[in-house]
């Protein structure tokens, strides 16, 4: 008989283990490495120390880069995460047709990314374009290449579009796993529709939100093919996130320095991961 307590079920990770080193590791000790040197060719590369991360970290354009993406995630969480849960308890009404209109909301995950700015670009066409048309019929003038806001509104609404799905699917899978029981005692109890979803249905789902909140900060933080395609990070680098210096730095074969800011970029994300797990861990122990 196989001792319960045997830890012989970890060898299974390791072709998992092995390919994450391989595909993450390995690369990210090789940027670690590359942000230390000043690099022309592969065999003209010189040492040069934290020069780099000085001369960045120093910019005050990496900071106000910093603080829009900052401000950018910030946005999309306030809005899809309450904007997928608030759709995912309306299919809980919908019974049968619950499932179909679940697969037309994910659809758009299933979009390609390099794709998503200009089906938004083609549909604010002021010639061609439905909402473009609505718009200009409307006296509404939308000048997203000039106004500033205007792009942030048009960025923000490509990427809610894009990854309102993967919101509703899991906030929908948690609270339609709660069983009926549950709200039917609520109800026999009193309970009003805001009591029902703050210690019913919030505890069920906030596990998949966690998950969600991890995911989408990680994501919007280091937007790029639609911030790029859409304008560029402009106007006047008023869209300029952090994934947008370092691609300038990568076209400009200023490697060392793209490296440095990559190291820094992923430090950022992963201390920000850390406190989100620490926070979630201590109140679960709480």
């Amino acid at each position: 008989m196989s001792n319960p307590h045997s830890n012989g079920a970890w060898l299974l990770l390791v072709p998992a283990l092995g390919i994450m080193g391989f595909v993450a590791v390995i690369p990210l000790v090789a940027v670690f490495n590359f942000s230390f040197h000043d690099i022309f060719t592969i065999d003209e590369a010189y040492w040069i120390g934290p020069e780099w991360f000085t001369e960045i970290t120093r910019d005050p354009q990496f900071w106000a880069s910093l603080g829009r993406s900052a401000l950018f995630s910030l946005i999309v969480l306030s809005i899809q995460v309450p904007l997928g849960v608030w759709l995912a308890l309306l299919m809980l009404k919908m019974g049968r047709m619950a499932v179909p209109v679940l697969m037309l909301v994910a659809l758009p995950l299933v979009v390609p990314w390099n794709m998503i700015a200009g089906m938004w670009l083609t549909l604010i066409n002021p010639e061609h374009g439905l909402a473009g048309r609505a718009m200009t019929a409307l006296g509404i003038a939308f000048d997203y290449k000039f106004t500033a806001l205007h792009t942030w509104v048009l960025i923000v609404l490509a990427d809610t579009w894009h990854w309102l799905g993967l919101v509703v699917i899991l906030a929908y899978a948690g609270v339609a796993a709660i069983p009926e029981p549950y709200r039917q005692a609520a109800a026999i109890d009193g309970a009003s529709r805001l009591a029902v979803f703050r210690y019913i249905e919030l505890p069920r789902i906030t596990g998949a939100l966690s998950i969600v909140l991890l995911l989408r900060f990680v994501d919007s933080f280091m937007i790029y093919t639609e911030a790029f395609s859409i304008n560029a990070g402009g106007p006047n680098n008023a869209t300029t996130f952090l994934s947008l210096e370092l691609a300038a730095d990568i076209g400009s074969y200023t490697y060392g320095r793209a490296a440095a800011r990559a190291m820094l970029d992923f430090l950022i994300v992963l201390t920000v991961a850390w406190a989100f797990i620490r926070i979630r861990s201590t109140g679960k122990h709480q």
